[in-house]
């Protein structure tokens, strides 16, 4: 009996940025490929911190196709959000060849929305909500996607474990080795009720020490600063148009229209979005 072929496409999240693992990452896909089978899966992981639905369309999809996966992660879009490019057309687009690619192939395609950045960061009100928005908008996108391709879908962007202080890192953007324990346990009672997942459930208790608050500061003195520059660069401009245009519209009583025209956004996206293919020998 062949290994059960696992693969794992996203960015920094599924990297498994916050979990290390000697001189890398391992986080949560790694942590829930040992649970799929009780031997033999042979797990890949393609993310890469700082990806975008670009670089997982164009970049990482290639390469997953040719490794024929019987299951396939494809975790993505905050760092959409976080740019001055964000387009939620855009967006909707690539995740849907992606999908539809993948499930193409007959994989079981895994997706997750996700927690705001803006909220676990806790920005001021003005910077967060035009965040918050473009996330409400990718995870529109994405639930929508993930029902039309029948994807194994998790609600990574609700629940307690988002304001548990020991389920993050220090940035508050990555989550600890108890949050890629978290999420690789959730994945797997998703999967195990289907017969995908017949391996032993990862232990949600840490295997490793955290970091200590010295370390913490350390990191986000040294890579975490250098993370937030690279961001401010191209983020922080638009975000301050952003806020200036959300302080005008609370102050005339207008803050609905920003979300009904974001709303209309998502819905234009996906109503653009050619329908799946059909089998052959479908009715």
């Amino acid at each position: 009996m062949r290994a059960v072929r696992f693969v794992a496409l996203g960015d920094s999240l599924t990297e498994g940025v916050g979990d290390p693992a000697g001189d890398g990452w391992r986080g949560w896909a790694a942590l829930l490929a040992g649970g799929l089978a009780a031997k033999d899966v042979d797990f890949t992981n393609l993310a890469v911190s700082g990806a975008q639905t670009r670089d997982v369309l164009e970049r990482q999809t290639p390469v997953a196709l040719d490794l024929r996966p019987d299951i396939v992660a494809v975790v993505i879009g905050v760092n959409d959000t976080l740019r001055c490019t964000f387009d939620i057309h855009a967006v909707a687009e690539r995740l849907d060849e992606v999908y539809a690619a993948l499930t193409a192939q007959g994989a079981t395609l895994l997706t997750a929305c996700l927690p705001d950045p803006g909220a676990m960061w806790g920005l001021p009100g003005a910077l967060a909500r035009p965040l918050a928005r473009r996330g409400r908008a990718v995870n529109a996108v994405v639930h929508a996607l993930s029902e039309r391709y029948g994807a194994v879908h998790l609600h990574a962007s609700e629940g307690a474990w988002l304001t548990d202080r020991e389920m993050w890192s220090a940035d508050r953007l990555h989550p600890c080795e108890r949050g890629h324990r978290q999420l690789a346990v959730r994945f797997h009672a998703l999967l195990a009720p289907l017969g995908m997942a017949t391996g032993t459930a990862p232990s949600t208790e840490p295997e490793y020490p955290p970091p200590t608050k010295k370390a913490s500061l350390l990191w986000l003195a040294t890579a975490g600063t250098a993370w937030v520059v690279r961001r401010c660069r191209d983020l922080l401009p638009q975000l301050l148009r952003l806020a200036v245009d959300e302080m005008r519209h609370r102050r005339r009583g207008t803050s609905a229209r920003l979300d009904l025209s974001a709303s209309a956004a998502v819905s234009a996206a996906l109503a653009a979005l050619q329908p799946p293919e059909r089998p052959a020998d479908a009715a």
